[in-house]
């Protein structure tokens, strides 16, 4: 509907209709080749030629639909918009009464009679209204996505909340001496307790949780996106140890080692500022610069 000159290309994965999920209707047909075929019936009910292809690519679904060209001149454009918003109607009505599958329009192959129980105006009766209103109801995504992975949290608030959770795991721990990271034993270096994601929450403020539950994925998301301190298995929140961290593989192409080794040390490691016992890697086996003269 964007315009008499556009043209399509579309690759169908998710059974769904436009209102919800599809419902299916032929039992001869596997789930997959049924939705194809509603797929292709949309472009053919828009009016376009539709030709389908099958893509090389690694996927168990790689049909795919083209429309290149339209099935009615430029000055019928009117009457075809009338024609999709009986459709979408109809649609619209069969997912409303999935329960009693006698309701909607009679099925055919394509367009061949869609509209018999879809709406009995005219197309003249339907001019005024198949412009403005295609599909009440619905609401489309806002034409700029708000980003809600915690990316867009304040810098400061987010530093807040890993120091925070790090002193709630490390406290939960038996207090250890300070190790001496010169050459001494590194196995007194306090890695803290783990603990479940809703205990964590239990120790943060309401204010903070309030601001962690407009994001997607919440207190669990801002702590997977600090990689460096924290590791969330099974839902337990622990304190990384990058001394358990396998080393980089000495197989992988040069192109892949050079950017490993462009990316180093380009960021203040986290242990070195705020853990009690400091890193727990010597600085040359460290990925992060212990102190900002390191900094690249």
């Amino acid at each position: 509907r964007s315009s008499y000159s556009c043209c399509y290309f579309v690759l169908p994965c998710c059974f769904f209709d436009f209102h919800g999920k599809y419902s299916r209707r032929q039992s001869k047909k596997t789930q997959y080749r049924e939705y194809l075929d509603f797929v292709a019936q949309v472009g053919f009910v828009c009016g376009f030629h539709v030709e389908e292809d099958c893509l090389r690519i690694p996927s168990t679904k790689r049909v795919s639909f083209i429309g290149k060209s339209r099935t009615y001149p430029s000055a019928e454009r009117a009457l075809i918009d009338n024609q999709i918003t009986r459709f979408i109607s109809s649609r619209r009505t069969c997912a409303l009464a999935t329960c009693d599958r006698r309701v909607g329009f009679k099925h055919k192959d394509h367009c061949d009679g869609l509209y018999e129980e879809a709406g009995s105006e005219s197309p003249e009766d339907e001019t005024e209204t198949a412009g403005t209103i295609w599909m009440p109801g619905f609401q489309p995504r806002e034409k700029v996505e708000q980003i809600r992975n915690c990316a867009s949290l304040p810098r400061d608030f987010v530093d807040e909340v890993v120091l925070n959770v790090a002193n709630l795991l490390l406290n939960a721990a038996p207090q250890k001496s300070r190790s001496d990271m010169q050459g001494g034993n590194t196995n007194t270096w306090n890695q803290g307790e783990s603990l479940s994601l809703r205990e964590v929450a239990e120790h943060l403020n309401e204010e903070t949780l309030k601001k962690l539950k407009s994001e997607y994925g919440g207190l669990q998301t801002l702590l997977k996106n600090n990689h460096q301190v924290f590791e969330v298995l099974n839902g337990r929140v622990h304190i990384r140890d990058w001394r358990k961290e396998k080393p980089p593989s000495k197989t992988k192409p040069e192109v892949k080692r050079r950017l490993s080794a462009e990316a180093f040390k380009t960021r203040l490691c986290w242990f070195f500022i705020h853990h009690p016992d400091g890193c727990s890697l010597p600085s040359d086996a460290c990925p992060y610069a212990h102190g900002t003269e390191e900094l690249r």
